[in-house]
């Protein structure tokens, strides 16, 4: 059975890329649900599919990962995991959706909460924005603070993976640093009348396909600090590519739970990985933050959905990147990746 992928949003969920994509489970927020019927809500999902991999955005209440961690450990389970993530909310969302494209396919639900970072590294989010002054979550310049107080400024903003700000219009306007490899667009409305995202990102970043379009989050004026903005995201569409990413890195056993992780920490209980200490740090010596057992139950035992269509060129591949990313070392000769349309 595939791992379950649980949200603290209903923003988080976009619509499947394809029939075989699972869903996720939207798991209410505190102020609209006991601890006991949290309690009760997570043990069916654990029931149905043995572990959930639960993605909390770091912008969310406190209140929300409190309770998160309340049910984790008055369940004492060892089958759940918090993911955290940084992106803005549109963003956010797409992980989301390539972590429940992944679900389907052979991963262990160790490899598939660790891949949360390493799949964020390869996602472009940002927004065009009419202003900057309340923008909090993105380093702002004091003469980006003052050129939004001309008439009719507007500026494109890059969250992640690496932060840019940028004006728009004008004949001295600079590029916005995109992705090396071909991408999908997915904007998202407010309140900014621009087309900007279609007509500057699309050449510029050699978009591959029509661009998509979907409702503005709730939470995204809030991320970034006002209503009038044009949310978009550049991102790997295609599961093949996806799948090639994740099991490029080669795969490690956590020493504190026993999952198995990539990268250089695990998903789960959060240990830090002492077989590589040349590419981490060295672990404290108190125990890790969240606290789990051995593994039980297994791996999921059924394969991936009907073929995709094939994969576009990627220029520089991820996969490449991909242990660079995660600080981890590439994936053995033995478990190089495959089609994932080529395993039975």
């Amino acid at each position: 059975m595939p791992t379950a992928i649980a949200v603290t949003s209903a923003d988080l969920v976009l619509p499947p890329t394809d029939p075989q994509t699972p869903n996720a489970a939207v798991l209410p927020p505190p102020g609209t649900r006991s601890l006991d019927a949290s309690i009760a809500d997570m043990q069916q999902l654990l029931a149905r599919y043995g572990s959930v991999v639960v993605v909390c955005p770091t912008s969310a209440p406190a209140a929300v990962e409190q309770r998160l961690r309340a049910v984790r450990g008055l369940l004492e389970s060892d089958r759940i995991a918090l993911v955290r993530t940084d992106l803005p909310p549109l963003g956010a969302a797409v992980l989301v959706r390539q972590l429940r494209q992944l679900a389907a396919c052979d991963f262990s639900p160790g490899v598939l909460a660790s891949a949360a970072r390493l799949l964020a590294h390869y996602i472009y989010a940002g927004a065009v924005l009419g202003s900057v002054s309340r923008l909090d979550r993105v380093p702002v310049s004091l003469s980006s603070h003052l050129k939004g107080w001309l008439p009719g400024a507007h500026f494109a903003v890059l969250a992640g993976p690496t932060p840019q700000i940028v004006r728009v219009g004008g004949s001295a306007e600079q590029p916005l640093a995109g992705p090396e490899f071909a991408t999908q667009l997915l904007l998202a409305r407010g309140q900014l009348q621009t087309d900007w995202p279609a007509t500057a990102l699309v050449p510029a970043w050699q978009i591959q396909g029509a661009v998509q379009e979907t409702a503005l989050p709730e939470t995204s004026p809030g991320w970034w600090g006002t209503g009038k903005l044009v949310e978009f995201v550049a991102y790997l569409p295609d599961l093949p590519v996806l799948y090639q990413l994740v099991a490029s890195v080669r795969r490690e056993t956590c020493h504190w739970c026993g999952f198995e992780l990539i990268g250089d920490r695990c998903g789960f209980c959060a240990a830090p990985l002492t077989a590589l200490p040349a590419l981490v740090p060295e672990p404290r010596h108190e125990a890790p933050a969240l606290d789990a057992g051995p593994v039980r139950g297994t791996r999921p035992a059924h394969g991936l959905a009907p073929a995709h269509s094939a994969a576009p060129a990627l220029g520089p591949a991820p996969a490449r990147g991909a242990a660079r990313a995660l600080g981890a070392a590439p994936a053995r000769a033995t478990g190089a990746a495959t089609d994932p349309r080529a395993i039975p």
